[in-house]
């Protein structure tokens, strides 16, 4: 059986990790500091994280280069795999930051400005480095629709259909944000999780929502999702990886064995 994911979510603005709620911005106060990414990436290292992601969320929005520096040590550190996103633009930007220690990297804005740089990626480096990350708003009854420049841009694309386009141009993995539930502790959108799930042929990863333990149980099962990603709950030392892996093994759910790896 295949194995469940724990991933905890780096957003880092301006060098810090920080979070919001429902991608609220630094210039409107939205932003909470949280720490240091690389002492934070150390911590989840050590609580057992399957991956992490590491998202600037500025970078395309103003234009500013990708944690290069941040990505460099995390990796000297860590062993577990790490994804970055976050102002990846052309294939060279993908290759800086695969040798600075990334083992996939996370387009969104770029991908849906320009959808071949994802087959551009996935024929060099390999499907299996190209994750599509989605934002997705609900705006109708039945819709709910792709922003870009982190939620800041309304596209008018279908979410599902923009991650089938992704998945078919060698995406080989998808991450869907919820901008109605980012940081907002109520619990994932299991129903657009499930229609994607269902739709793609990789991986679909739950983004935004994940307030208590139940809620990471709730969008594996019902969302039918093959990995959660958290960050408040754990940031703020409300739950441990290990207790997350604990509580989605005693409902069935395959995770990988705790393990606390430590340097």
């Amino acid at each position: 059986m295949l194995t469940k994911r724990v991933i905890p979510c780096l957003d880092v603005h301006d060098g810090k990790v920080t979070r919001g709620v429902q991608f609220g911005r630094a210039e409107e106060g939205g932003l909470r500091n949280v720490g240091d990414p690389v002492e934070l990436a150390l911590r989840y290292n050590a609580q057992g994280a399957d991956e992490m992601v590491f998202f600037d969320i500025t970078a395309s929005a103003h234009g500013r280069e990708s944690m290069i520096g941040v990505i460099e040590r995390t990796a000297a550190k860590c062993f577990m795999p790490l994804t970055v996103g976050g102002g990846i633009r052309t294939v060279e930007d993908m290759r800086a930051m695969l040798q600075a220690g990334a083992d996939k990297i996370s387009i969104n804005s770029s991908a849906i400005s320009t959808p071949e740089l994802i087959s551009q990626g996935a024929a060099r480096f390999g499907s299996q480095c190209i994750v599509v990350s989605i934002d997705a708003k609900k705006t109708g009854l039945d819709f709910w629709e792709v922003h870009s420049h982190g939620g800041r841009k309304e596209t008018g694309w279908d979410a599902v259909a923009w991650a089938v386009r992704a998945w078919e141009l060698g995406a080989g993995e998808i991450v869907l944000n919820s901008i109605d539930a980012d940081g907002t502790k109520t619990g994932f959108d299991c129903e657009i999780t499930r229609r994607i799930s269902e739709s793609v042929g990789v991986p679909v990863v739950a983004s935004g929502g994940a307030g208590k333990l139940e809620h990471l149980a709730e969008v594996l099962l019902a969302g039918k999702a093959d990995a959660v990603l958290a960050a408040s709950i754990f940031h703020f030392g409300e739950y441990t990886v290990s207790d997350a892996k604990r509580h989605l093994a005693s409902h069935g759910i395959a995770v990988r064995p705790e393990q606390c790896v430590l340097q």
